[in-house]
């Protein structure tokens, strides 16, 4: 890794708890592969604290990003000026950049994220019949994602019933009937079921569902990623399910980062892009070292 300077660009990741990130892992090696002066930290915010974290390190001068992680998802679009289409669809935002003009733009990769992990692990979801436990942040991005990609059905459940109606009314435009509330999956029809709570963050988490009551051959995926083994996927796994772990999410969401936040050398030179930029490393354009 590079020496960081005083001239050093800043990225955060947010959480409460933010222990089990591991954005920091996969996305500094990417700043160091470029020649970056930059990094990407992780900062504890409480929930009661968020907005003091977040507006004081957006008036900090040097700081282009923040990641954002449970349970801060759905909040954190109100610190952005502007929306991507897949922050309105979902209702929830997990990366936000500083634009040329000092506006903030709130965009959202978990669902991409998540659809492009089950299909290179050979799970595509098109066609398939998908229920969704937890309707939070991640479950909304998740949710709109899976519609997109042509899920023939989705059952979303969730305790807090009246999020489960927000986030279907955020679909109904979208999903042509193919979206219901649901309940915990028990032997139905599922051909996959996904974990999109934070029960598994911790060992003695309650599980989000009973893996045992599943039908042969349904994909149980998770979207926790530390601890990778969940409780949810090792009782998946004993009952001779396949499992999806966490990890793919993020992992597939990597270029997406690059491409958002400008993450480029610039073509020709050995020197660092940003070596002699002072201001963001974002514009509008998302093409900084192009």
């Amino acid at each position: 890794m590079p020496a960081i300077t005083g001239r050093a660009r800043l990225f955060a990741v947010l959480g409460d708890p933010v222990r089990q990130v591991r954005a920091p892992e996969l996305l500094n090696p990417v700043f160091a592969e470029l020649g970056l002066d930059a990094v990407l930290v992780p900062v504890h915010a409480p929930v009661a604290h968020l907005a003091e974290v977040v507006r004081g390190l957006q008036r900090a001068g040097n700081v282009d990003g923040l990641l954002v992680t449970v349970p801060h998802k759905a909040r954190a679009r109100d610190f952005a000026e502007v929306h991507s289409d897949a922050v309105r669809l979902a209702g929830s935002t997990n990366a936000l950049r500083r634009e040329a003009d000092g506006h903030w733009y709130a965009e959202n990769f978990d669902g991409t994220g998540f659809v492009a992990g089950l299909v290179a692990a050979g799970h595509p979801p098109a066609g398939k019949q998908v229920t969704l436990v937890g309707a939070g942040g991640a479950g909304g991005a998740i949710a709109a994602a899976l519609v997109l990609a042509g899920v023939a059905r989705l059952n979303v459940v969730d305790v807090d019933r009246a999020r489960v109606r927000t986030l279907l009314d955020r679909l109904s435009e979208h999903a042509g009937g193919r979206v219901s509330e649901g309940t915990p999956p028990a032997g139905d029809s599922a051909d996959v079921v996904v974990n999109a709570t934070p029960l598994g963050l911790r060992a003695d988490d309650p599980l989000p569902f009973a893996p045992g009551r599943l039908a042969p051959g349904t994909v149980v995926a998770d979207i926790i990623m530390s601890p990778r083994e969940t409780r949810l996927l090792r009782t998946a796994a004993a009952h001779g399910l396949p499992v999806h772990h966490g990890e793919h999410m993020l992992t597939h969401q990597l270029q997406l980062y690059r491409d958002f936040f400008g993450l480029r050398r610039r073509p020709g030179t050995e020197q660092p892009a940003c070596a002699d930029h002072t201001g963001p490393l974002t514009r509008p354009d998302r093409t900084a070292y192009d």
